[in-house]
């Protein structure tokens, strides 16, 4: 059964091209539910699997606590996993078929108000290299919608200050041109020209990411992630935030302020529409919050 699934994870790489941790949370649930089909259900073959055996185990995630997204996701992996041994006629039946997916309740994502980001935007020092750094990272972020993935995957080539663009690679690598506004072309004119040079460790071997560390190599996620902790902190902003928090007020604060859907999904790089409608519940929301507050009747 292991070796079916290491082709499975194979094609997921090499033809479909999906990112590196997307194929890990896969690898993940696959592995979980291989190991439950051999030590409970007592199957030796992906061609003994059937419908029961898969309830089985999606009881089995429900009795472990398991949330009904988690469990929905699980399902996910499973069903393509199993149409990937129809179609490589590995099984002669697709046992997922049938099998519904849990329902479970969609949170809006949470995002921060025009007035919060300003001063998020302003919070890191420019005086020194790490700053303009910092500045030009979170400007970078908020004029574009792009995932800390992709923006910390940058390098040099990909922004074209003078066109006002900047070139990404999401997810399955798809490219997509993003245009930048005056205030981040600014920021990243400032740290291209007085920040990254004092960053770049001549010791080491010469990198072309755009965003350095302290050691002169490519900033990590988790290195941005304590970088926005930290710039949030001195702003003094008590939401929660994640480094997702920059790319949901950007597509929020574009919708509110007139953008089309689609292009707004466009810009996200989302591959479905439905993807980005959960903005414009989050902007109805929020015309809620105002009502309230300000109508004298509400």
């Amino acid at each position: 059964m292991e070796h079916e699934l290491s082709d499975f994870l194979h094609y997921l790489m090499v033809e479909r091209n999906l990112a590196h941790n997307t194929i890990v949370s896969y690898e993940r649930d696959l592995k979980k539910y291989a190991r439950y089909l051999r030590q409970v259900e007592q199957l030796q073959a992906w061609g003994e699997v059937e419908r029961l055996h898969i309830l089985h185990f999606l009881k089995f995630l429900s009795e472990q606590g398991q949330s009904a997204r988690t469990i929905a996701r699980h399902l996910a992996s499973i069903r393509s996993f199993h149409q990937f041994l129809l179609r490589e006629k590995i099984a002669a039946q697709d046992p997922t078929v049938h099998i519904e997916t849990p329902q479970f309740e969609r949170t809006l994502p949470k995002v921060l108000s025009v007035e919060e980001v300003e001063a998020l935007l302003a919070a890191p020092q420019t005086d020194t290299p790490f700053g303009l750094r910092d500045k030009a990272m979170l400007e970078l972020l908020y004029a574009t919608g792009m995932r800390v993935s992709e923006l910390v995957q940058l390098n040099l080539g990909d922004v074209h200050l003078t066109m006002g663009f900047v070139r990404c690679y999401g997810k399955g690598r798809k490219e997509r041109i993003v245009p930048i506004g005056r205030m981040a072309i600014e920021a990243l004119t400032h740290y291209l020209e007085r920040g990254r040079p004092q960053l770049v460790n001549p010791r080491r071997r010469a990198t072309e990411a755009l965003f350095l560390n302290h050691y002169g190599q490519r900033l990590t996620r988790q290195g941005f992630w304590k970088i926005l902790k930290r710039l949030a902190k001195e702003a003094g902003i008590e939401k929660e935030l994640t480094p997702h928090t920059l790319r949901h007020s950007f597509a929020t604060h574009l919708l509110e302020n007139g953008a089309d859907l689609r292009a707004v999904q466009e810009l996200l790089g989302h591959a479905d529409i439905s993807t980005t409608q959960m903005y414009t519940h989050v902007t109805k929301t929020r015309l809620k919050d105002v009502y309230k507050q300000y109508h004298p009747r509400a």
